[in-house]
């Protein structure tokens, strides 16, 4: 009797015909709504921290070295790849990529680190998007950079007093 029923199954096996994919001789196409791992956009990211407080995993870290600089890191550890980042996202600065093969040996591969500059409203002291470039271009001061912990801080003034550039405003440092 046992020798009948393992007969039977293993006839039904073998109509089945084969049920897997050869995966690695030939990769499929990911379908379209697939969610591969979040990709940052640094020129779109205006760090206002909501893929931060939505992260289920706990991924994105953010760090503000001071008023005007926020660092926003992405791990990539745990991450499960729920795209609510890329949802919450208002301006569409992170996408959900089509990539699955993620393994690797250094943790680094996968990380990101987006190092954004805050500006920030003289009367409310409350940060806005980031100037284009070319205005970022007549920013003059100094630059402080931590260099033994391979980070920069900004401490900077928006105008020198022996050279007013146009467009500039005066800002008062502590």
């Amino acid at each position: 009797m046992s020798f009948l029923s393992k007969f039977r199954e293993t006839v039904l096996c073998l109509k089945a015909g084969r049920v897997t994919l050869p995966y690695p001789a030939q990769p499929q196409p990911v379908p379209d709504k697939f969610r591969g791992r979040p990709i940052f956009d640094a020129v779109k990211c205006i760090g206002c921290a909501g893929c931060a407080n939505n992260c289920p995993a706990r991924e994105i870290l953010v760090f503000d070295v001071c008023q005007e600089v926020r660092i926003l890191k992405y791990l990539g550890r745990r991450c499960t790849y729920c795209g609510r980042c890329a949802d919450v996202c208002p301006e569409k600065a992170i996408v959900m990529s089509h990539e699955f093969e993620n393994a690797t040996d250094a943790i680094g591969d996968i990380q990101q680190k987006l190092d954004l500059f805050m500006s920030t409203c003289q009367r409310c002291g409350r940060c806005f998007k980031e100037t284009s470039p070319l205005e970022t271009l007549k920013l003059k001061g100094y630059r402080f950079d931590d260099l033994q912990n391979e980070r920069w801080i900004f401490r900077s003034r928006a105008c020198l007093e022996s050279e007013p550039a146009a467009d500039d405003l005066k800002i008062d440092l502590d």
